[in-house]
């Protein structure tokens, strides 16, 4: 399976379509551009194993470059149209980029460089050849040597400096079948009939890799520039959406829009909402299979991909908060002294026996997450209970130790974003001299001219009537916007070190 064999079967086909403009390229224009990316990076001396690196907003192009680069054995980045330059400058040295490309409207990416060919899309951008006509240059035709390639994509960076995670080239040939494919057609029958809704950013792991998937089955992608939860709904409703995959705040955004302009669109079409990323508060997704009924499909796993958990609808609703069974690996829970521990009882989350990876130049890095006999961690906190369903606390990083008392700020997160004054929350811990710490809650409010004491004090009265004391927050401050991740992950380092900064 891969778009080149759509492509002779198919060419008139749409694969993909933007929503915002309509501007839609069928499978003849995907193989076509795909094409003549391979012949652009071999122009310019790439080979086998070498990498490239893209900084791009959501555009139609995305995928195509992805595929050229895919069919030319070689190894392609996806950097976050987020970062700083100097974060994104790290990523573009770090990876070894020998071509980079960019989009003009992206400031970070002005002074960037890699050595072999710098391109801009969308515009014009000092130092960099346009990328269009150097494109239209290139003949449509396979490249000879072609050989599958393979992503190198970088963590979210929320705890410190973000790390490629590699692996080997696959040795097999570009249509090869891989775990993913397999995974995605056996849990949620992907196929050529699936229209799919892609609402994220396509530099994130699982947007890119499953997009890439939905291509290979010969299915249809509908790609957002930017997540709007009305326009969400809209979408498809327009297209008669069959799949998509969300992220937690989404739904929250979605659950927030009023009665009657959720009842005012038809999303009887969907059959699978794959969600992932970032934890889900059990009230908000029993809401959202209330909704939409049991199409709502979670999974746990990572861009290291040492394991992967499961759960459909049918079986959250039996096991609410859970994010499924193992389906890669073997889930193994060790205490601080990496003793094994029985059902019930929580510690850091390893895998054993799952997929291998490394991060990039970063040998220490990697021996850092890994444990001779029980695998690797992605860094989670959680439990198994007796039948093999895995519950996440939180990260190990985000524990809070206040008055010797261990709190998982996720759980107080849960509760205060379900209050309908709240766009968004995080819960950190920030320095105490009596308690060594203390909970302090940054609320994002829905409007911004009722932050304040009333509100915070409201919160804290909402909190208490659902919480532990311990786990309520002693102090609430206001944000006009959280920094989260668009695959919604929040930077909580940036908050942390925000609050560290000022008590120091």
């Amino acid at each position: 399976m891969h778009p080149h064999i759509h492509a002779a079967a198919t060419p008139d086909k749409a694969a993909i379509v933007m929503a915002d403009t309509g501007e839609t390229l069928s499978y003849a224009d995907l193989e076509a551009r795909s094409n003549r990316a391979a012949q652009l990076f071999r122009s310019k001396g790439l080979t086998r194993g070498d990498t490239v690196a893209f900084m791009l907003e959501n555009v139609a192009d995305y995928l195509p470059l992805c595929y050229g680069a895919q069919r030319s054995g070689l190894v392609f980045v996806a950097i976050s149209t987020k970062l700083s330059h100097d974060e994104a400058h790290y990523i573009v040295e770090d990876s070894g980029a020998k071509i980079l490309i960019v989009g003009a409207a992206l400031s970070a990416a002005k002074e960037l460089s890699a050595p072999s060919g710098n391109f801009v899309l969308g515009g014009d951008l000092d130092g960099f050849e346009p990328l269009e006509p150097a494109l239209a240059a290139m003949p449509p035709s396979r490249i000879e040597d072609e050989s599958a390639g393979r992503d190198m994509l970088y963590s979210s960076g929320t705890t410190g400096r973000p790390k490629g995670i590699t692996g080997a080239l696959p040795d097999g040939p570009i249509d090869e079948v891989n775990p993913l494919l397999m995974l995605t057609k056996t849990l949620y029958d992907f196929s050529s009939d699936m229209i799919y809704l892609s609402p994220a950013p396509l530099y994130h792991a699982a947007p890119l890799r499953y997009c890439m998937s939905v291509l290979r089955f010969g299915g249809t992608i509908i790609i957002m520039s930017r997540f709007d939860p009305e326009r969400f709904l809209a979408l498809v409703e327009e297209h008669g959406v069959t799949h998509s995959q969300l992220v937690p705040t989404m739904f929250v955004r979605m659950l927030k829009l009023p009665d009657e302009t959720r009842a005012g669109y038809d999303v009887s079409s969907l059959k699978v909402a794959i969600h992932a990323a970032a934890p889900c508060p059990v009230e908000v997704k029993r809401r959202m299979i209330d909704w939409w009924g049991p199409v709502i499909y979670e999974y746990y796993a990572s861009t290291e991909g040492t394991g992967f958990c499961a759960i459909t609808s049918e079986e959250w609703l039996t096991k609410p908060g859970s994010v499924g069974r193992a389906l890669l690996g073997e889930i193994r829970i060790l205490d601080e002294d990496n003793a094994l521990q029985p059902p019930g009882q929580e510690g850091r989350i390893f895998f054993a026996g799952g997929g291998e990876f490394e991060y990039h130049k970063a040998p220490e890095k990697t021996a850092s997450v890994m444990h001779p006999e029980h695998g690797a961690t992605f860094g989670d906190i959680g439990y198994v209970d007796e039948d093999g369903y895995l519950f996440l606390t939180d990260r190990a990083a985000y524990m809070i130790i206040t008055g010797g008392v261990n709190v998982y700020p996720q759980e107080t997160e849960d509760v205060l974003v379900m209050h309908p004054k709240v766009a968004d929350v995080a819960v950190i811990g920030v320095p105490d001299e009596e308690f060594g710490e203390q909970v302090k809650a940054v609320v994002e409010p829905r409007d911004w001219n009722e932050a304040g004491d009333d509100l915070a004090a409201e919160l804290s009265a909402f909190a208490r009537e659902r919480l532990s004391h311990v786990k309520c927050p002693k102090s609430i401050d206001f944000e006009r916007q959280l920094p989260r991740h668009d695959t919604g992950k929040l930077y909580k380092r940036l908050l942390k070190d925000k609050y560290a900064a000022a008590t120091s």
